[in-house]
């Protein structure tokens, strides 16, 4: 029995000291894997992102965590993180403003750019630029945020029945009344019944959509042309309404001719606020304000497009997130129109208007051991898969290769190809609070001139560090033309 006894001992110690090879083994190849963290601030992002982790480790075998980091500071976050944490932020994603502080941080390092993803064969002008700081590739464009004209296609579509029946009628008439006695005579009904068959309802349909894009307004001039002759449905309280109190939905106004830091937004030296294009933009800008008289402090865009899903306002501004938005409100039976997506338009022939577009950036940290790993990733993300991010997030890919099931989401890429990217510099930060201060003093009936002057002002003395002032541009405060539009609105008291 001893010897029993001592034989299960013996077998007992082997198979203790063989799982714990085993445990170790196993320990050593789970401390062999790498492993990225990538740490983000937007929730909407979950899903996308953790799916995507589980797809590059099964085909890569590296592990990624995605970090939900919700709150301010971000930036702030991540630099602590990566100076005492053991789990450093390998990458992360944020707006691509914030590019310069991240840089200096040294939370932001030239990208590798594997394959040379980022490249005009992937993605606009717009999304390169928005990455480059100080001619480096500091980051990889992700999706985007930017603004077009949102417009009710239903109301348009039956506006252009209207005026194909009319037509059709037109040309039936004209050909009576070309016609000999006798071919009249003979002939009248036959002309009637192929104007009748000319305009089919199932030919109106397609000949009317067809119409639609020709006649959506190309200038803010055409567009007034169009709210004046427009005779509405009952319903509708305003042809074209926006959120006139927010710089996004306003800045198209300035973007094509405000210079803030040269094509990449980096450069302190190509600053431009105070200059005559400007200034005759916003001249129109208030001129709109006399014939639309909206009020800033009683609109909003939710209020604003709300009003467009009940069918009270043809036409506004929106930002991408409006398109899953209708589609769900469509599902749910809360929004029985049709609506299309189309570049903003221009004020008139000469001056231009130009959105301003928000990238965000897919960031390699500085800190980070594992930077060409998370550079594989990054691009993994943008070039691999960047066809479900919208489906899985409902952000839109700054990838312009992606073909889109809803048209009307890649209607907003026309847009954001021919952006302003916000700048990144530091000492200009504050420009967008001072801005939209502007535009609604403007709005109000403040001069345009002195306002855009003192803007300048302030701006630069805080860029060069040192008092500045502006040579006064003597502009006539000439209206650009819109009065005829709303002068017989004032004199009759009816609504716009």
């Amino acid at each position: 029995m001893i010897s029993v006894l001592l034989i299960l001992v013996l077998l007992a110690g082997v198979f203790y000291t063989a799982n714990q090879v085993k445990e170790q083994e196993k320990q050593e190849i789970f401390d062999q894997t790498k492993t990225l963290h990538l740490w983000y601030a937007d929730e909407a992002m979950t899903d996308y992102l953790s799916s995507m982790a589980v797809k590059y480790n099964e085909e890569y075998g590296i592990r990624v965590i995605p970090v939900l980091q919700t709150g301010l500071e971000f930036l702030e976050k991540i630099n602590e993180a990566s100076l005492t944490e053991e789990a450093t932020p390998d990458l992360f994603i944020a707006s691509n403003d914030s590019m310069e502080k991240a840089y200096l941080a040294g939370l932001a390092t030239e990208i590798t750019n594997p394959d040379q993803v980022v490249s005009l064969n992937t993605f606009p002008e717009s999304a390169i630029h928005a990455v480059t700081y100080q001619q480096k590739l500091l980051g990889y464009p992700f999706y985007y945020e930017t603004s077009a004209l949102l417009y009710n296609k239903t109301y348009f579509e039956e506006l252009a029945k209207e005026g194909i029946l009319k037509e059709a009628k037109a040309a039936a008439d004209a050909a009576v009344q070309e016609a000999s006695p006798e071919e009249t005579e003979a002939g009248s009904t036959a002309t009637a019944e192929a104007a009748e068959s000319v305009v089919s309802e199932e030919e109106l349909v397609e000949r009317a959509r067809e119409r639609i894009p020709s006649m959506i307004p190309a200038t803010f001039d055409e567009l007034l042309e169009f709210a004046d002759s427009y005779e509405a449905p009952d319903n509708v309280e305003a042809v074209f309404k926006w959120d006139v109190a927010d710089i996004f939905f306003n800045y198209f106004f300035v973007g094509n001719y405000i210079n803030l830091g040269g094509i990449c937004g980096d450069n302190t030296d190509a600053i431009s606020i105070y200059n005559m294009n400007t200034i005759m933009a916003l001249q129109a800008y208030q001129d709109l304000g006399q014939y639309f008289a909206i009020e800033a402090d009683e609109v909003a865009y939710e209020t604003v497009i709300q009003d467009f899903m009940e069918g009270k306002v043809v036409m506004t501004t929106a930002t991408t997130d409006v398109v899953e938005r209708l589609e769900e409100a469509k599902t749910a039976g809360e929004f029985s129109y049709d609506y299309g997506i189309a570049p903003i338009p221009n004020l008139n022939e000469e001056l231009i208007t130009k959105n301003i577009s928000v990238t965000s950036t897919i960031y390699i940290n500085g800190y980070s051991r594992l930077r060409q790993e998370a550079n594989d990733f990054a691009a993994f993300l943008i070039r691999d898969h960047a066809d479900e991010l919208y489906t899985m997030s409902g952000k839109v890919t700054a990838n312009k290769n992606v073909i889109h099931e809803n048209s009307n989401i890649s209607s907003f890429m026309l847009e954001y190809e021919d952006s302003v990217p916000i700048p990144k510099m530091m000492a200009t930060s504050n420009f967008w609070v001072e801005m939209e201060i502007v535009f609604d003093r403007i709005w109000n009936g403040a001069k345009v001139t002195d306002e855009l002057m003192h803007l300048s002002e302030r701006l630069m003395s805080q860029v060069t560090g040192e008092p500045y002032e502006e040579t006064y541009i003597d502009v006539p405060e000439e209206s650009r033309g819109y009065e005829e539009y709303y002068d017989d609105t004032q004199e009759t008291g009816a609504e716009e």
